[in-house]
């Protein structure tokens, strides 16, 4: 049978195929015979090999063993999803899993860990849409942000704190039925007793005392870090010093944001405001 080429170079999940079929050639074995012996289908195996799906772990790791590669593409799949987020945000990630209060505040867009899926699934198709994205890293990105979310739901979550400029709020991502329910879930989490969500008003223009998006984890042991990105990596920050400026800044944020209360009031009038016009 003949083989459509695939560019290994084409992306993270195109590399991990290429080198699954080349191991799996290398053995003479065919895609039905690895099938069997790994219990998986012929047509799962395949679509991995083109690169079109990305494989399971469980996968990969039966792979590995059938085809003695020393664990080479379990490397590659770990690889593969740090390769779908930007530079130091992996490792954000998972100081973000374990700590016990979380301070945000973004720009334009409601922040991830805030999101329904349907205003993360507009989000994330734009970007295929745009050539930035395939439909295989848009969709590892959403199941790493529902793994994210997950942390709000569990029975002690963290503390959440949350400064969303008035501009998240009147974005339009994916058009009013999906903001009416984005902001609809915002209203829900404002109730909650662990959390403080507040809105910076658009009156505040050029003296809002943080101009780009932050991020400030307090970790089990009490250590405060921070993290903020640009459009090419993130930058995680452990020093003291420069941690304590940015808290500094982020408490001046919240005293001259709207109270809770008034928060809630505006994000309620938004949300009316997209039911009218969704009429």
């Amino acid at each position: 049978m003949n083989q459509r080429e695939l560019d290994p170079a084409s992306s993270p999940s195109a590399a991990l195929g290429v080198q699954l079929r080349r191991s799996r050639n290398a053995r003479g074995i065919t895609q039905t015979e690895l099938g069997q012996m790994i219990s998986f289908s012929a047509s799962y195996i395949s679509r991995i090999e083109r690169g079109v799906e990305p494989p399971s772990r469980r996968l990969v790791q039966e792979a590995d063993r059938a085809l003695d590669t020393g664990g080479t593409l379990e490397l590659m799949l770990d690889q593969l999803k740090h390769s779908l987020l930007i530079e130091g945000f992996p490792e954000f990630a998972e100081h973000e899993a374990r700590a016990t209060a979380i301070r945000l505040f973004e720009i334009g867009v409601v922040p991830g860990l805030l999101q329904v899926q349907s205003y993360a699934e507009a989000y994330e198709m734009a970007a295929v849409r745009q050539g930035a994205s395939t439909p295989v890293q848009a969709t590892e990105r959403l199941a790493f942000l529902h793994t994210r979310q997950i942390r709000l739901s569990e029975p002690r979550p963290p503390t959440l704190q949350a400064v969303l400029d008035a501009t998240c709020l009147l974005r339009p991502i994916g058009g009013p039925a999906v903001m009416i329910e984005q902001l609809l879930h915002l209203e829900a989490l404002a109730e909650k007793p662990t959390n403080v969500l507040q809105v910076a008003p658009l009156e505040l223009g050029e003296d809002r005392p943080l101009n780009y998006p932050l991020a400030l984890l307090t970790l089990p042991d009490r250590r405060v870090i921070g993290y903020t990105e640009t459009l090419q990596r993130g930058y995680l920050e452990r020093d003291a010093e420069t941690v304590a400026g940015w808290v500094s800044s982020y408490d001046r944020l919240q005293v001259e944001s709207l109270s809770r209360g008034a928060s809630l009031a505006f994000i309620r009038k938004v949300r009316k405001d997209f039911e009218d016009h969704g009429r």
